[in-house]
């Protein structure tokens, strides 16, 4: 197998793409050919060492492909299935990799896998900020930040079909035409306008319910001034880095505000969570409601290329790697 590894934190430079020897699946496990493999924020924040790994370390948590080998336990599923993943243990930037059954779901017939291996983190993301997080209702007025991104993307379509007035927030007058086109009704430039003087307007004074903020530092205090009386903030990334101490006097006490600080593995806890997420999003995409459009393939070898293009954002939609 060929597979990217880390031995220290740092830049893409320390990303290492290396030969190495596969063992057999572990009784729980089992053996996938890597098809397809997900880019997604997170990978940086191991590789820079802002979610601390111990080195040397493999890196990626989202992948999809074919199972060629099954460990002695396993039941539910078998060589020659199309599967998927998006959870811990690290390690999906690899041609070939073993993977415990209890993290990994089928991908329908009707799904080709560059598709699953960019939906899972985005989609299941998606699906539990709109549905479990903080459950939007038809109509509802709601904020997404980086509305042109990968995530961003899916969740305006999503958001959309659900009947809301998607505002979004993207970092150039050249993503706005790109979030509008998928489900945004009002996208603002957060470099040139205020975005919490905007949120007014569009909502004639009386803010929003809920802001989906996976930039943070550079939003947090905006988003904050967005919400209405005990609105919520729904922390979830850092695209702009790692927010600051949050002053609870300051920022929560006088609207009475929730916030919450949500991520996957917390939504995919049991195999019922995992199934109902997964199955939503395979969902969504065969029926046309979400529509993937891959902004661009890499290599498994030019894996350092594709995390400075992700972290410069010059991205204009999901990526997939390809081993």
């Amino acid at each position: 197998m060929n597979s990217v590894i880390i031995s220290k934190a740092g830049g893409p430079e320390v990303l290492e793409y290396k030969e190495l020897k596969l063992e057999d699946p572990k009784a729980d496990e089992v053996t996938i050919k890597n098809h397809a493999i997900g880019l997604n924020y997170i990978d940086t924040y191991h590789r820079s060492g802002l979610y601390p790994l111990t080195l040397p370390s493999p890196i990626g948590l989202e992948g999809a492909g074919e199972i060629t080998k099954v460990g002695s336990e396993v039941k539910d599923f078998k060589v020659g299935d199309k599967v998927a993943y998006c959870a811990a243990p690290l390690g999906a930037y690899s041609t070939h990799r073993n993977y415990p059954t209890k993290n990994l779901v089928k991908v329908p017939d009707n799904v080709d896998l560059e598709t699953a291996a960019t939906l899972m983190t985005k989609g299941i993301t998606t699906f539990y900020l709109l549905h479990k997080t903080y459950p939007v209702i038809s109509g509802e007025d709601i904020l997404f930040h980086a509305a042109a991104g990968g995530v961003g993307q899916i969740f305006g379509q999503w958001a959309k079909s659900l009947g809301c007035n998607v505002i979004g927030t993207v970092g150039s007058d050249e993503k706005i035409e790109n979030a509008k086109q998928n489900g945004y009704d009002h996208v603002i430039n957060y470099n040139k306008d205020n975005f919490a003087e905007k949120v007014k307007e569009i909502t004639e004074g009386k803010g929003l319910s809920v802001v989906y903020d996976g930039v943070g530092k550079n939003t947090f205090d905006g988003s904050i001034e967005c919400l209405k009386l005990r609105g919520m903030l729904v922390s979830f990334g850092n695209a702009s880095g790692p927010l600051d101490p949050v002053n609870v006097a300051k920022s929560i006490q006088p609207k009475g505000l929730y916030l919450t600080r949500p991520s996957i593995m917390q939504y995919t806890t049991t195999r019922e969570e995992l199934d109902e997420a997964a199955n939503k999003v395979f969902e969504m995409a065969s029926s046309g409601k979400v529509k993937v459009k891959i902004s661009k393939k890499y290599s498994l070898k030019d894996i350092a290329q594709a995390h400075k293009d992700l972290e410069s954002r010059v991205l204009t939609g999901p990526a997939v790697i390809l081993p």
